[in-house]
């Protein structure tokens, strides 16, 4: 997904059109993890791009994506390119924790 959204459209308020464009990013990665997985991976990863337009944009973490997007618009930008795109990820198996062992009583019984 590569989109430039514009946050300074005649009529429209600029924070419904902000919720607007981040509603549409999210509903593109829901669909996005739908899709069948290629063999090896248990996952879909998102690498993803943020800038004012398409040639300043640099990278910046999926998790972190909408704080940036807060940031470009509260620094008085009126629009932002946003490319976001999806890649097979193998997780790494959680650490498994040690069984909490109950502590032991002072009193006798």
């Amino acid at each position: 997904m590569k989109k430039t959204y514009r946050l300074d459209i005649e009529g429209k308020h600029p924070e419904r059109l902000l919720e607007a464009s981040k509603h549409d990013i999210r509903k593109y990665t829901r669909r996005e993890r739908g899709k069948a997985l290629p063999d090896g991976a248990d996952a879909w990863g998102f690498d993803s791009r943020l800038g004012v337009d398409e040639a300043s944009a640099g990278p910046v973490t999926y998790d972190q994506l909408f704080r940036a997007i807060d940031a470009l618009v509260a620094a008085g930008n009126s629009q932002f390119f946003v490319e976001v795109l999806r890649k097979p990820v193998k997780r790494s198996p959680r650490p498994v924790a040690a069984p909490a062992v109950a502590p032991e009583s002072d009193f006798e019984d």
